[in-house]
């Protein structure tokens, strides 16, 4: 099979209700879908997403600058494809933009081999089971009143979630407390319950909202302080018995090594679109070379 195109979609779809969190308020989704057609005919797809369409023209621009690169190559080659994207993105930098779009094309590589060969990517990469937990994180947003949270948690739970996520930040370090607990006697303590603070929080803030938040029994405490300051979320998880993840910002295992050497995180969560797409997420820990 040999790659003859290279295409995507500018897309924004309009939220009912726009999403609130510690530093954003979001009314509507930005989608890039990215598709690859070899040719068969065989189409492999992918996607990123943005919160508001003004980086959504950069993310295309980028992703279609891969495509003199990419056309007339052998998909089955995306070891060696990857290689060279890597190397051609050297002078724009490996974080940002030009990962995403290169995660993009990964994926959507990814997805075109799995149909050539009639087999989900999971089963390329040496499945192990066939489902996986999953927990509620589209929802139990800052601008819900405590009701509306109670409401969303117990439907949540009422769908067979046995996990929630919630967020934080609002403007006195009570009201988080209140809505906290709220959500915890509505789903009683067998739920798993996370908290998200999407970067919004000093450090001090951080560490005295964590501290009263350890009777709730939270599962973990994400992105307490900005992602890129790694010494003040260290500080945050030496203070707190609570779990803090992050790492949905971090590009590349590189980003990931960095993280765990100053302690910054207990929970490592990679996103595909940040550290280089299906290639790379299996080797995040890897000692291995890109």
């Amino acid at each position: 099979m040999k790659i003859v195109d290279l295409r995507t979609i500018r897309a924004e779809i309009p939220l009912q209700n726009p999403i609130k969190t510690a530093i954003h308020s979001f009314h509507s989704v930005a989608v890039l879908p990215v598709f690859i057609e070899g040719d068969d005919g065989l189409v492999g797809e992918s996607y990123l997403f943005s919160f508001g369409r003004q980086q959504l023209k950069v993310f295309d621009e980028m992703v279609l600058s891969f495509k003199p690169a990419l056309l007339g190559a052998d998909p089955e080659f995306s070891e060696a494809l990857w290689r060279k994207l890597w190397r051609d993105i050297n002078f724009f930098g490996h974080k940002g933009v030009s990962v995403f779009a290169l995660s993009a094309v990964d994926m959507a590589l990814w997805d075109l081999r799995g149909k050539a060969l009639g087999r989900p990517v999971h089963r390329l990469l040496g499945g192990c089971r066939s489902s996986v937990p999953a927990y509620a994180s589209g929802g139990l947003w800052l601008g819900s009143s405590i009701d509306e949270l109670v409401a969303e948690a117990r439907a949540f739970v009422a769908d067979g979630f046995r996990a929630i996520k919630m967020r934080l930040g609002r403007p006195r370090l009570e009201e988080d407390v209140e809505r906290v607990r709220a959500v915890r006697a509505a789903i009683g303590p067998d739920i798993a319950l996370m908290s998200d603070a999407n970067q919004g929080f000093t450090v001090d803030h951080a560490i005295r909202l964590g501290r009263r938040l350890e009777e709730f029994d939270l599962a973990w405490f994400e992105e307490p302080v900005p992602a890129y300051d790694l010494e003040g979320s260290a500080r945050v998880a030496a203070a707190l018995d609570t779990p803090i993840a992050s790492g949905e910002t971090e590009y590349t295992r590189y980003g990931f090594r960095d993280m765990l050497r100053a302690k910054a995180a207990d929970v490592l969560m990679p996103d595909l679109a940040r550290v280089g797409g299906v290639s790379r997420f299996p080797r995040t820990s890897s000692p291995s070379r890109a």
